[in-house]
């Protein structure tokens, strides 16, 4: 029977049954089940039935901890709690009750609203501190190097710009707040940041705003303010990282803090990058308009601050990437200026009926891209030539100058540097062809062009290309100038006069004689040098100079004005040693030549040894044009630096030669042109002319210089390799299929191609009449009655024929050789015979200067130079400017 046992009850640990203990000892009822009603309850005496095994079992639950706890608080009741509610003692209070302890399942980990507003709090509290830690802790950068490096300006005569260059990486001119049109500070704030006058350096609001602009589709806004992108651009990288991001942040509010705004707005204008290579509004306004960004309009500044947003796809010109064609970048470029407009109304930045004004005239098209910074072609000559006088005659030294920031403007005359080059260019495109003939290989021209009223040097041609032919052929190469030194031989007799021959060496002017271009000398060829008491001269070696004539002619007794017609040399190398070469430099260095550009004062100075540059030899003869009156020629009128001048040029005038001398003197060589060795020189319209050919020993170099009362130029031709090691200037026989080279062929004719296009337009005006003047002085033994002799008739070259290249029969002096080459002196050849100078003397002296081989140098310049050339600054800075 025992298998029919009913079955003994289950333990209080599960079951209808524990849940009724339980809830018996809990001291109080159990719920009713879901949906219970009075009428199920329990009979009394009967406990109620319970709703289901989940309910039991956290009834269970919640009875096991009481009796824990009533078991907790008193130990060893026994039978006497039996009966009674235990007393339930409360636990111990967590400091952030999370898990919530009186919420269930997952409602435990959901927190109330005040652990919510307690926690914004805390970090809001928190974000604070670390902010203001952050802030308290970080530091302004400096401004990055780059950012401030700027290139120069630099500008034609007229006010245009010519090219931007200098030592900076970038295209940037910085320039000063009040300079920037408040037309573009408006259009820039209007359009980047238009709370940037009161923001704290960043605008959270304005970020979210462009985030949800762009998301729902609108127009392309930066979040960042004008401060952050002026923080990214002047001090930090352009790196796109969390890390640089947040420090701009921190970096942009403490800038916003502590700067003007006015300063953080120009910084940003002067750093940002406008498209075409351009970095700053200054640039950039040049590139687009090419104008100053003072000048610029406000319909011109809404376009420009729309560059700002992205070059590439808002330059009409058109970008980068199949996005950024001209067509799509110009409907681009209009709509942002448009809507940049629109948005200086809505700021209260500018009247709706302007911007209706500005909509009318339509949008303001930039001009087509042009290198800005080019310097090939004749950009480069002028650039060196513009730096080394800016550093000869101002306080800025070459290290300032290269930090860049400045504004020069120059003397060069535009449309007269284009006439000069293509003369130059046309000349010796139709004669000149290396391809052919050898001795038509390193052939090279060198010019300048100078106003004689003011000494402004408005043009030069100094090679093919500055960016391959790296010396600047108008300013000093050591080429010799042959006879074109001649006037100034005469100008000295005219000046001076000739020495008594009864006196001492030394005479005052009381003693000497004022020679008349009347005066006579002996033109024979192969006349022997005489001094001025009447004496043999002899050389070092006690032998006699007897001077060559071009062509070995004789020309018998002729007076000065003949001798200079003909170039004819004799007259002029006794005539030198009658007034003394001394006295030759002198009226030389009156002119405008410098005393490191001319040769040592034996005989053959007179007869051009020294090497002046072709502008300094243009600036002499400028003095004959006008008048006597010396102007060192120049070519920088202003140099500005953030708006405000900081050297102005002012010409250095003087009373260089007397009126009438330098009168007698172009009178002289009007004749040159109108008669003589010059007539290929003539200019159209009867226009007057003066001028002198020169040609050196050897067909070495040959010039032209000349000039009319408004204009003097001086074209010099020759012959170097200037990649050789060994740097010589070499013969022109042959060249361009010529017998030879004189200054009458193509100096001559590049001379008056140039001028006659220069000339074009100004008035036909006459050379002032000469007074009378000295004496007719009769020399190296001229008779007063001479017998007459046939003279040639004159001939448009100085000579039919080539100088004789027989070795001299009597050796000729020479200077004292310097001890140092120049950069550029080919004449530094050790393998060269001896002679007498650079323009020789003795019998093989010769050509139209009377020159020869130089002598024997261990380097150092031609015949007493300085060994730096100078250029036409005379020596301060070793070059022309």
């Amino acid at each position: 029977m025992s298998e029919h046992r009913r079955k003994p009850p289950q333990s209080a640990s599960g079951g209808r049954g524990a849940a009724r203990r339980g809830a018996q000892s809990s001291g109080r009822r159990a719920a009713p089940r879901d949906g219970a009603t009075d009428s199920g309850t329990a009979p009394p005496g009967e406990e109620r039935p319970y709703g289901g095994r989940a309910e039991a079992r956290r009834a269970a639950q919640r009875g096991g901890r009481r009796r824990a706890a009533a078991a907790s608080a008193a130990p060893g009741a026994g039978a006497e709690g039996r009966g009674r509610r235990a007393a339930a003692t409360p636990g111990k209070k967590r400091l952030v009750d999370y898990p919530r302890s009186d919420r269930y399942g997952a409602r435990r980990w959901i927190p109330s609203w005040k652990q919510i507003a307690a926690l914004f709090v805390g970090f809001f509290g928190l974000m604070v501190a670390a902010t203001g830690v952050a802030l308290a802790v970080v530091e302004v950068p400096e401004i990055k190097s780059d950012a401030n490096v700027q290139k120069n300006v630099y500008y034609w005569a007229n006010g245009d710009q010519m090219v931007v260059a200098g030592a900076g990486e970038y295209n940037r001119q910085i320039v000063a707040f009040d300079k920037i049109p408040k037309s573009m500070r408006d259009a820039v704030i209007a359009a980047e940041n238009a709370s940037f006058e009161d923001d704290p350096g960043v605008d959270p609001m304005g970020i979210a705003r462009a985030v949800f602009n762009m998301a729902k589709g609108g127009s392309t806004q930066s979040g960042s303010t004008i401060t952050q992108q002026y923080v990214k651009n002047a001090m930090l990288t352009q790196e796109q990282t969390i890390s640089r991001k947040v420090k701009e942040l921190f970096i942009s509010v403490k800038v916003g803090a502590t700067e003007d705004k006015d300063k953080i707005l120009a910084g940003y204008l002067n750093s940002a990058y406008y498209g075409r290579g351009a970095y700053g509004i200054q640039a950039a306004s040049r590139a687009y308009y090419g104008k100053d960004c003072s000048e610029l309009t406000a319909s011109e500044a809404a376009f420009l601050s729309s560059a700002l947003n992205g070059p590439n796809l808002y330059d009409p010109a058109g970008g980068v990437g199949a996005a950024a064609t001209q067509a799509k970048n110009l409907q681009r470029a209009e709509n942002r200026w448009s809507w940049t407009l629109k948005r200086e109304v809505e700021t209260g930045r500018m009247k709706a009926a302007e911007r209706a004004k500005y909509l009318a005239e339509g949008f303001p098209m930039p001009q087509d891209p042009k290198p800005a910074t080019n310097k090939a072609g004749q950009i480069g000559y002028l650039t060196n030539l513009a730096d080394n006088f800016i550093v000869a005659n101002s306080n800025i030294t070459r290290a300032q100058l290269d930090t860049g920031g400045y504004e020069i403007h120059t003397s060069f005359d535009k449309k007269k540097m284009r006439q000069l080059e293509k003369a130059v260019q046309k000349v010796s495109k139709a004669n000149i062809k290396p391809k052919e003939r050898e001795e038509d290989k390193f052939v090279q021209f060198g010019g300048a062009s100078v106003d004689p009223r003011t000494g402004r040097l408005v043009a030069i041609y100094g090679g093919e290309d500055a960016t391959r032919h790296f010396t600047n052929n108008a300013d000093y190469t050591g080429v010799p100038v042959g006879s074109t030194f001649k006037p100034f031989v005469l100008g000295a007799a005219m000046t001076y006069g000739v020495r008594d021959p009864e006196g001492p060496p030394e005479q005052s002017l009381e003693q000497r004689t004022i020679a008349s271009p009347k005066s006579v000398y002996n033109g024979d060829n192969k006349v022997k040098l005489l001094n001025y008491d009447g004496s043999t001269w002899l050389d070092k070696e006690d032998k006699e100079w007897h001077q060559r004539n071009d062509g070995d002619k004789d020309y018998g007794e002729v007076d000065l004005r003949l001798a200079m017609q003909h170039s004819v040399n004799t007259p002029f190398i006794q005539l030198g040693v009658d007034v003394g070469t001394d006295k030759v430099k002198e009226t030389a260095i009156d002119s405008g030549l410098t005393d490191d550009q001319l040769a040592s004062t034996v005989p053959s100075f007179s007869l051009g040894t020294s090497t002046p540059s072709a502008i300094r030899l243009a600036g002499s003869y400028a003095t004959f044009a006008a008048e006597g009156q010396q102007i060192t020629p120049w070519s920088v009128k202003k140099v500005e630096k953030e708006g405000r001048a900081i050297f102005t040029h002012k010409a250095k005038k003087s009373q260089g030669m007397e009126t009438n001398v330098a009168n007698n003197v172009t009178d002289v060589l009007k004749n040159v042109v109108d008669k003589g060795t010059g007539t290929s020189a003539q200019l159209p319209d009867g226009r007057p002319v003066a001028g002198k050919t020169g040609t050196t020993d050897g067909n070495k170099s040959a010039w032209f210089a000349g000039y009319t009362p408004q204009l003097s130029t001086a074209i010099g031709m020759f012959r170097v390799d200037s990649g050789a090691k060994k740097q010589k200037f070499l013969e022109m026989y042959g060249t361009g299929g010529q017998q030879s080279i004189h200054g009458a062929s193509f100096p001559a004719e590049i001379w008056a191609s140039y001028m006659s296009q220069a000339m074009k337009g100004e008035p036909v005006k006459q050379f002032p009449k000469p007074g009378p003047i000295g004496e007719k002085v009769y020399g190296d033994g001229a008779s007063p009655t001479p017998t007459p002799t046939p003279t040639p008739t004159p001939t448009e070259t100085e000579s039919s024929e080539p100088p004789s290249s027989a070795p001299p029969t009597t050796p000729s002096p020479s200077g004292t050789p310097s001890s140092t080459c120049g950069v550029f002196d080919p004449r530094c050849d050790e393998d060269e015979p001896s002679g007498g100078g650079e323009n020789g003397g003795g019998e093989n002296g010769g050509a139209d200067g009377g020159t020869s081989d130089p002598p024997p140098t261990t380097g150092g310049p031609p015949a007493g130079g300085n060994g730096n050339g100078g250029g036409w600054l005379g020596g301060q800075d070793g070059s022309d400017g």
